[in-house]
């Protein structure tokens, strides 16, 4: 049986295509939504998500926050089966090209 994956919304697309980028690199969520465009409380929803399917795997920074003056970050990457399963759902997902973003007013220009 396939494992089901996320509801391909386009921010979801978004975070996928910045993590695909280099898989090797680690991101923490800030990295992720700056890189993909997206506000912090849209990116990690869904970085969530994706750790619960297996998709994307992390871990918390090891530091004194103290002493950095900041708190410790949190890091995501994909899975070898996320990255896989990334480009397939990318590859299948239904993304306009050039569709608006919000309908005109009748009457305005």
């Amino acid at each position: 049986m396939a494992v089901k994956g996320p509801r391909m919304t386009i921010p979801t697309q978004l975070v996928l295509e910045t993590l695909l980028q280099d898989t090797s690199r680690e991101l923490y969520g800030v990295e992720v939504g700056d890189a993909a465009g997206l506000p912090s409380g849209t990116v990690h929803p869904i970085l969530a998500r994706l750790e619960g399917l297996g998709w994307v795997e992390s871990r918390w920074e090891d530091i004194d926050p103290r002493r950095e003056g900041r708190p410790a970050r949190r890091y995501y990457r994909l899975t070898a089966a996320g990255v896989d399963a990334a480009r397939a759902a990318l590859a299948r997902a239904y993304r306009p090209a050039s569709a608006p973003r919000f309908r005109p007013i009748p009457g305005q220009a």
